[in-house]
């Protein structure tokens, strides 16, 4: 990403110039937007100077990870920004149906996330921070109430539901900063469940921990006995982020205002296509998962008809071995037993003894697999529901920054209609000056000549008087 920087120091025309324009297109909370690739960058217009810094030598810009950890921090930023502020506005305790303090507890979900490292299993991958908010109890040790009453909390059954609900309650008891500052310090405990580019290892963790200090003069009573934290779907909700340009900087006129509606309008046309690649990659990720689903679906029949076979081989042995055994009897009552007859058929009965063990145990096999992939397909049908949910919500979004869009377009419409009739009114005004000015030398004109009439009759009177 590049900066609003000049080449000098010195104050120059072109400085002053890049100066307004920078005042005059402070928008989305004093956050610039731009775009690089196919990720929505966001940069604070306070934090960015007008004299040039020097890049890190070690910071790669176009690093995926490093945008996504400048993306997540400047998220961070305007989500506790635009929380104490709502919450200093509204002046009473918060609850748990507050959209920003929903927001702010799904950012911070999000930057948690970053980086984890993958724990594989039978079901699949499965990422978590739970682990890591465990270490705080070790750390600290006044959080481990905090860790036993998630613990006893009802209806929690997976980690994320617990690291959801352990973030509302260090929020109600105003240490969630110095938690935070607490586990980013032991970064060697850390690396268990990070990697080595996440933001819980980089500075920008440090910095998000510093702001959760502003959190501290906020009251919240939040009720998580009958909210489902398990199943939540946390999206981003980035229309509650936009604002009028009009309303930043109310002093700007003309083409400064005409400047910040294009600019928005180019913010909202870029989240517009990257809300539809992320729309386009969840869709593929259904159709994936549907996919896969079928396909469990068909190995459960085979699994099915191969355990059917195997019933149906457990009682052909099963019937084999008694016909043995009666036949064995029989030959015993009748006549004396044939040494040789009698070790083949003991043999044989041992043969089949050892075949139905084997059947028996593929048969407990096959149905341990049936049983691990229906509640895989469970879990499957369940991650299909949530991504649809995810689908849904990003769809509405879309839909509402299509509208916006549409309103700045308005806007930038009557603005360039309002530049036309001012330029109107400013070439009639220069018309009336140059008739004025040409009035103006005229009489100039008139009076030169009324001086000279003057000092001729002056010198005419001079002569009569002495003659």
């Amino acid at each position: 990403m590049s900066d609003l920087t000049p080449q000098s120091e010195t104050p120059t025309p072109n400085n002053d110039k890049i100066t307004q324009a920078a005042r005059e297109t402070i928008y989305l909370c004093n956050f610039r937007v731009s775009v690089d690739g196919e990720w929505l960058c966001l940069r604070e217009l306070n934090d960015i100077s007008l004299t040039p810094d020097p890049e890190p030598a070690h910071e790669d810009p176009k690093d995926p990870i490093a945008i996504e950890r400048l993306n997540l921090m400047n998220m961070a930023k305007l989500s506790i920004k635009g929380l104490i502020e709502s919450a200093l506005n509204l002046g009473r305790t918060l609850d748990s149906d507050y959209a920003p303090l929903q927001q702010f507890f799904v950012v911070m979900e999000h930057c948690l996330k970053h980086g984890l490292k993958t724990k594989k299993t039978f079901l699949g991958q499965n990422k978590s921070f739970w682990g890591a908010l465990e270490l705080v109890e070790k750390l600290t040790p006044e959080a481990g109430e905090i860790t036993a009453s998630v613990k006893d909390l009802p209806g929690l059954k997976t980690p994320l539901g617990r690291g959801r609900a352990w973030l509302r309650l260090a929020l109600m008891q105003k240490k969630l900063s110095d938690y935070m500052k607490t586990i980013i310090n032991r970064k060697d405990l850390l690396s268990e469940f990070y990697e080595a580019n996440a933001l819980m290892m980089e500075e920008e963790g440090a910095v998000i921990a510093g702001l959760l200090v502003g959190l501290n003069v906020i009251d919240a009573n939040l009720c998580m006995k009958g909210e489902d934290l398990d199943s939540q779907v946390g999206v981003i909700d980035f229309s509650m982020y936009l604002k009028d340009g009009g309303h930043s900087s109310k002093s700007a006129e003309g083409d400064g205002q005409i400047t910040a509606i294009l600019d928005q309008k180019n913010y909202v046309e870029e989240l517009n296509r990257h809300l539809s690649a992320s729309v386009n990659n969840l869709q593929a990720k259904v159709d994936a998962l549907e996919k896969s689903n079928t396909k469990l679906t068909e190995e459960l029949a085979v699994a099915n008809n191969r355990i059917i076979t195997l019933q149906e081989d457990v009682e052909k042995v099963k019937e084999e071995s008694s016909y043995q055994l009666e036949s064995r009897k029989a030959s015993r009552s009748d006549s004396a037993p044939d040494g040789q007859v009698l070790g083949e058929t003991r043999k044989q009965l041992k043969e089949e003894t050892l075949l139905r063990l084997d059947v028996e145990k593929e048969l407990e096999v096959q149905i341990g697999m049936k049983q691990e992939m229906e509640l895989s397909m469970k879990m499957l049908e369940k991650d299909v529901c949530e991504k649809q949910d995810a689908l849904m919500e990003l769809r509405q979004q879309l839909e509402d920054l299509r509208v916006i869009n549409q309103q700045l377009s308005h806007k930038s419409q009557s603005a360039d209609a309002g530049s036309k009739q001012k330029s109107e009114a400013i070439s009639r005004l220069e018309e009336k000056i140059n008739q004025i000015s040409g009035t103006v030398k005229q009489m100039e004109t008139s009076e030169k000549h009324l001086v000279k009439q003057a000092r001729n009759l002056n010198s005419a009177a001079g002569k009569l008087l002495q003659q």
